[in-house]
């Protein structure tokens, strides 16, 4: 069943793998109703994130997106709640003219040293499709009903 979902999407990108990713899966959604698409550590020996500390982890992929789609990378909620792992730069924008490895910026909000291992999965890949807008200068934006009501402004 997903397999036939996959084929027939109508969205296509390129993708690289470089030699330290070699063996690795390619990015992989696990279910039909999936969003994100996982991400692996491309590692040769395992690494440690010292508590409260943060490491680049390279994923020894790169992608070549269509002009209007963007990825973002996003912490794994697992690896979060579990383990204290996650994104620091959340979500980590990958635009449609970079064309070069993608590396996930990892950071452990946890007080105990944790190991990452070649193949584990990192992060999350979500592919989007965005608009681009022109800005156009005014003294005087449109009356809506919440107006500049900000933080907390419905309550708590």
């Amino acid at each position: 069943m997903l397999r036939r979902i996959l084929e027939h999407s109508k969205l296509k990108a390129k993708i690289k793998v470089f030699s330290h990713g070699e063996g690795l899966p390619l990015p992989a959604i696990v279910s039909a109703g999936s969003a994100g698409y996982d991400i692996y550590a491309a590692i040769d020996e395992d690494v440690n994130i010292s508590a409260w500390n943060r490491l680049i982890v390279p994923t020894g992929i790169s992608i070549s997106l269509p002009t209007g789609y963007e990825a973002q990378i996003r912490p794994r909620s697992g690896l979060a709640f579990k383990n204290g792992i996650t994104i620091i730069n959340t979500p980590g924008t990958i635009d449609s003219d970079f064309t070069g490895e993608i590396k996930v910026c990892l950071i452990n909000l946890s007080d105990s040293d944790y190991k990452i291992t070649r193949g584990m999965r990192i992060a999350q890949m979500v592919v989007s499709k965005y608009e681009s807008i022109e800005w156009i200068q005014t003294d005087k934006l449109e009356l809506t009903d919440r107006g500049e009501g900000g933080f907390g402004h419905t309550g708590t």
